[in-house]
């Protein structure tokens, strides 16, 4: 089953659930601003998408941290524990088809394609 992890009121996220509900794709949704996100996954994501691609950079977030939280970014572990700590500065939505891919953020026609078949 596709997991799909994000914030609820992330424009993109809203995007995103409601082209899987038009799709009648089943999911579900992990709201890692309430649930939070573990080590574990964010490893799993790393092994999938680059750090630069993973930490929205251009998030109000990421502009809130300290130059010293940022400067960490680019080690995999410091930058794990800046997503743990601050998970808004992950870029979203984050997707685990369940099937061992991933895709990240929102590319209406790279999804069907991955998705509707």
């Amino acid at each position: 089953m596709i997991t799909i992890y994000g914030i609820p009121n992330c424009d993109t996220v809203q995007k995103a659930i409601k082209w899987l509900n038009a799709n009648n794709l089943q999911f579900q949704f992990h709201n890692y601003r309430e649930a939070g996100i573990d080590k574990q996954t964010l490893m799993k994501w790393l092994q999938h998408f680059p750090i630069n691609k993973l930490v929205n950079t251009r998030s109000t977030t990421y502009k809130d941290l300290s130059d010293e939280e940022k400067q960490c970014i680019d080690n995999k572990d410091a930058a794990i524990a800046v997503m743990m700590q601050y998970n808004s500065v992950i870029k979203r939505p984050v997707w685990d088809m369940g099937d061992g891919r991933f895709f990240l953020g929102w590319d209406e026609k790279e999804l069907a394609k991955l998705l509707l078949r």
